[in-house]
């Protein structure tokens, strides 16, 4: 529980509401965690800051909670606070095609307005669950696009200053499912401001599934379609893969891509080909000699198939995509920790590729 003196002290700030019921079951995706030691929600970005300052300055743990999309959090009690993002503004300037988004907005919903507008750059990214404040601490990405494309500021808390001011995008360090932001707490989202393009056509789209769902040739330079049919197919794509949260699918009750992509040595990668022997292994260009294999197709060829281990385990594979973990209704945080250790294990045994979490841990590891 929190210190009476200090509970009071949050219940004064205007915006500011004290929730002493609520699990991280209820704020998370996965449904799955225990309870806070304390949970406040914040309706304004003034609130926040006024909030996170309030426990810095005490030393009181915190963890800052959006869409609850990519956090893993243990069952029990958890000895952190929960401040919740619920300041949700979102803002269009047509002058310019930029968009600013406060951090608590959903992004799909964020996507949604930008599409409806004409105004391309995110519709790739639609269906993705959690808040807009997370999107460029991770820089999320899906179907050839990142967040880091088009972002261009972010407003942020300085934790160890106190200081709020707005920060160039360049300054984050963005690469592949990273920013100098993630993992560290020293500064919290408080706003995004995205440059979007004002054509009515979506960013440029890379061939793949989405560009044969598109019907999009490998000849073709710089393709570009309509931003609302891009977003449609997209949104098809994932609702097929369980990738769009529907709350009577247990497929979406996840994390979304529980393992990241692994980046490795070509040798690494040839080593791969020749265990597995398959022409159409994927694998991309990273960057700096590095590659990039498919953490799905790897899972796949290990042998763990969609669904596994069975109908009547309390968390599986997606039956639709194996790269998501799922609670299957009843699932406790150290049924997820067994089976992400099983996928991660079986997949180094199989090709000596270590599979890399995205979501955030809170109260266990994957390797406890």
């Amino acid at each position: 529980m929190l210190d009476s003196s200090l509970a009071q002290e949050i219940a004064a700030i205007d915006g500011a509401e004290l929730d002493s019921d609520v699990t991280f079951a209820e704020l998370t995706t996965l449904k799955i965690g225990g309870k806070p030691r304390g949970a406040v929600r914040c309706q304004t970005t003034e609130a926040l800051v006024s909030v996170v300052k309030l426990l810095d300055d005490a030393s009181v743990p915190l963890l800052i909670v959006g869409g609850g999309s990519n956090l893993v959090v243990a069952d029990g009690d958890v000895d952190i606070v929960a401040v919740i993002v619920e300041a949700d503004e979102v803002s269009l300037n047509f002058a310019d095609a930029t968009l600013t988004a406060e951090a608590g907005a959903v992004w799909d919903d964020v996507v949604s307005l930008s599409v409806e507008a004409g105004l391309g750059g995110i519709e790739c990214l639609s269906g993705i669950p959690g808040s807009a404040g997370a999107t460029p601490v991770q820089n999320v990405g899906a179907y050839g696009t990142e967040v880091s494309d088009v972002l261009t500021r972010v407003q942020l808390l300085d934790r160890s200053t106190g200081e709020v001011s707005w920060v160039e995008a360049s300054a984050l360090e963005l690469s592949y499912r990273y920013s100098n932001l993630k993992f560290t707490n020293r500064a919290v989202v408080l706003a995004i401001e995205l440059q979007l393009l004002a054509d009515g056509l979506s960013a440029p789209l890379r061939f793949g599934e989405l560009g044969r769902r598109l019907a999009i040739s490998e000849a073709e330079e710089q393709p570009r379609r309509p931003v609302r049919l891009v977003r449609d197919t997209v949104l098809e794509l994932r609702r097929a893969k369980g990738m769009v949260v529907e709350h009577t699918d247990h497929d979406t009750c996840s994390a979304g891509s529980f393992f990241t992509n692994p980046i490795v040595d070509p040798a690494t990668a040839d080593a791969v080909f020749a265990t597995v022997g398959e022409p159409t292994m994927p694998r991309f260009p990273a960057g700096d000699g590095k590659e990039k294999l498919s953490a799905a197709w790897l899972i796949e060829r290990a042998g763990f198939k969609k669904g596994h281990p069975g109908s009547d385990s309390k968390v599986s594979l997606s039956t639709k995509h194996t790269l998501a973990l799922t609670n299957r209704g009843e699932a406790r945080s150290a049924d997820l920790l067994a089976l992400a250790q099983e996928i991660r294990d079986g997949v180094h045994k199989a090709f000596g590729v270590t599979l890399v979490p995205e979501p955030v841990w809170i109260g266990l590891s994957i390797d406890d």
